[in-house]
């Protein structure tokens, strides 16, 4: 058989011989086999790409140790309790009591602040329609009269109440609520341990979210709509600059006005 090749390249060959067999090998790759009349080629430069395989749906990971199970029991009915907006100068502090039911898929669930806005939207809306919920509030007004302390417990006790379904637990983040008729336990960073009291953690802060959009509209010089009412700096000059408004939280706002 004979082989055509470039001859401009000038790299070694070799020639090999067995009993049977002469074969030539050159350094890119080309096997000719003699003995039986065969070309292979060996170059890797050869070989078929490997196909890549379709990409999956990254679904969310259950990151929270679900302490709600602890409590499960025959005809047990468990309700998690969160608030948000304890820290901010201005609006309610807003509270939700969330029953979820049994086979609820709690994946993506986690503490509302570790979410993005948009997987808050989406879970809010899915918790909202698959679970029991209610909301309780305290006003700027309450809070400066009782404390944000109190006005909190007021606020988590009225979410309660409002609930349609009463609850047998109540598993409750950080506060402890006393004269209440209820078995309750209460949680530091609960929102990281218990599904229910993150899914009552997510509705509360969608609801005060948006709230603090629509006074963004009405009152664009104050930006409610990025800060949601915490103290920065834009808030501040804001204050100093526009004024005090009703929902802002007079007993909050001493050391800025005193300035």
């Amino acid at each position: 058989m004979q082989v055509t090749r470039d001859m401009s390249d000038k790299k070694s060959v070799e020639t090999k011989h067995n009993d049977n067999v002469e074969s030539t090998v050159d350094s890119v790759g080309m096997v000719v086999d003699k003995g039986s009349k065969q070309v292979q080629i060996a170059d890797e430069n050869t070989k078929t790409p490997k196909k890549r395989k379709p990409r999956q749906k990254r679904i969310p990971p259950i990151t929270i140790k679900n302490i709600d199970d602890d409590f499960k029991g025959e005809g047990a009915i468990i309700c998690g309790i969160d608030e948000v907006g304890r820290g901010p100068l201005y609006g309610e502090v807003v509270s939700a009591a969330v029953i979820l039911p049994d086979g609820f898929d709690i994946t993506g669930i986690d503490d509302s602040k570790k979410l993005s806005e948009k997987k808050r939207d989406a879970l809010s809306e899915k918790i909202l329609n698959e679970a029991e919920v209610s909301f309780g509030v305290a006003s700027a007004e309450e809070i400066d009269e009782v404390n944000i302390l109190n006005a909190t417990k007021l606020a988590m006790k009225r979410a309660i109440e409002g609930l349609s379904i009463k609850p047998t637990v109540l598993l409750i983040d950080a506060v402890k609520l006393d004269d209440i008729d209820i078995e309750s336990h209460s949680f530091i960073k609960g929102d990281e341990k218990s599904a229910s009291i993150a899914a009552a953690s997510i509705v509360a802060k969608v609801k005060r979210d948006t709230e603090l959009k629509q006074d963004g509209e009405t009152y664009p010089e104050y930006g409610f709509e990025s800060h949601k009412g915490y103290g920065t700096k834009k808030h501040v000059a804001a204050i100093k600059e526009h004024g005090v408004l009703p929902k802002h939280r007079k007993t909050f706002l001493k050391n800025i006005l005193n300035k």
